[in-house]
């Protein structure tokens, strides 16, 4: 049985300004969020969810093959999606229409370097494992985490601690927000993956799943704010679980707020996690 009010979250509690003098603004943080998401984007053209976002299409299966030499994989890696304003990715007005739902399994254990694991062979456990990847890595507000879930996560030819996107976002973010490498005890990241869809498919071991997160940032003096960031990536299926895989990231996802039309508009669904 699948239920709506279950989904893949990590719930964070706002916290109260302490010192008024010292307090980042509410003006200067949305100056920035506006900022860190133009610089995301630009830096993370494989479509990062990217935490830079916060301070600074429908399901398709390709073939076997292609033409020009190209590879079924990087065909449907490099397919472009719908582009959205920066605007589009803060909290907006929510649509009172409707779009469909993904059952996303649950994790059966615990992996390398703390990412959930244990997702079944299919598109949608491809979907969940990416969700626990970028949610680690973001979460960690480490320079150091974000490069050891890659190393761990990553198959031969795919993205490294040095060209990953969510590494370089992670990087980019600390240092918009005047922070060193390591700064979980400066600020907490919140993760919530809410929306998604697949792009496509080849094969039973090879997925290019997109997710749009509700990213929550505060820092110890100041209050939370939201932003909505997109990641899509290759997962390949290898030595029995999901990875993400060879080849350059994939064409961006639009970030847009969930629940909104034009989230809806752009093919994503809500993500629901299966009771067990």
């Amino acid at each position: 049985m699948f239920t709506r009010s279950r989904r893949l979250a990590h719930f964070f509690s706002p916290r109260q300004l302490a010192d008024p003098a010292t307090e980042w603004s509410r003006l200067r943080l949305q100056i920035l969020l506006g900022v860190a998401v133009v610089v995301a984007l630009a830096l993370v053209v494989g479509g990062a969810w990217s935490v830079v976002n916060m301070l600074t299409g429908s399901t398709a299966s390709a073939g076997s093959g292609s033409e020009g030499g190209q590879s079924a994989q990087d065909e449907l890696a490099e397919k472009e999606l719908p582009e959205a304003p920066v605007e589009a990715a803060q909290p907006s007005s929510l649509s009172s229409g409707e779009t469909g739902t993904i059952a996303i399994p649950p994790p059966t254990e615990v992996g390398e370097v703390g990412v959930a694991t244990g997702y079944p062979q299919t598109a949608e456990g491809a979907l969940a494992q990416l969700a626990a990847i970028d949610t680690t890595a973001l979460t960690s507000a480490s320079v150091r985490v974000a490069q050891d879930v890659i190393k761990e996560w990553a198959a031969p030819g795919g993205p490294t601690s040095e060209s990953w996107t969510g590494v370089q976002a992670v990087a980019a973010f600390l240092e918009s927000a005047g922070m060193p490498a390591e700064a979980s005890s400066s600020i907490t990241i919140a993760v919530e993956p809410k929306m998604g869809f697949i792009k496509g498919t080849v094969g039973d071991d090879f997925v290019i799943p997109c997710i749009d997160f509700i990213i929550t940032a505060t820092t110890t003096t100041g209050q939370p704010l939201q932003v909505a960031a997109a990641d899509c990536q290759r997962m390949v299926w290898q030595d029995g679980r999901w990875v993400i895989g060879e080849g350059d990231e994939p064409a961006p996802a639009p970030s847009l707020w969930p629940g909104s039309q034009a989230s809806f508009d752009a093919g994503y669904l809500w993500l629901e996690v299966e009771q067990s």
